[in-house]
């Protein structure tokens, strides 16, 4: 598994040693929870994205949605146009802090079938996202 590094902050670092904060993309767009899926997959296409950060009404981070995920659940019978992303995501999804190792956030997203998992800080606040390398 190769993972996007845009800026190395810390080139002399050990590779063992590596944290997520190494490696991290710019976060993109973020939106709120209500968002309804049609305007969420609005936003990745003009925003050229292949996924959106979720937030709640306080600012926190409450998952990632790809477009992928997004386009299957539009296409599904259940679906209706009132959709919202916090009834997709259900419980927050998995997350990393800036001092995860890269070890432990490649393992996570490979155990889990991820392509991006989001970064977040203390107080639960998105900073950026980690993902893998086109």
């Amino acid at each position: 598994m190769t993972l996007v590094q845009m800026q190395p902050r810390s080139a002399n670092a050990h590779p063992a040693h590596r944290t997520v904060d190494d490696a991290m993309e710019a976060a993109g767009p973020q939106v709120c929870d209500d968002m309804t899926v049609e305007v969420a997959l609005a936003i990745m296409a003009s925003a050229r994205t292949g996924h959106l950060l979720v937030c709640d009404e306080d600012g926190l981070c409450t998952g990632l949605v790809t477009q992928a995920q997004l386009a299957a659940i539009r296409d599904s019978a259940a679906y209706t146009d009132r959709d919202r992303l916090r009834d997709l995501l259900g419980d927050r999804g998995p997350v990393a802090s800036p001092v995860t190792t890269m070890a432990e956030a490649e393992h996570a997203m490979r155990y889990r079938l991820l392509d991006a998992l989001p970064v977040v800080d203390e107080q639960g606040s998105a900073l950026d996202v980690l993902a893998h390398a086109r």
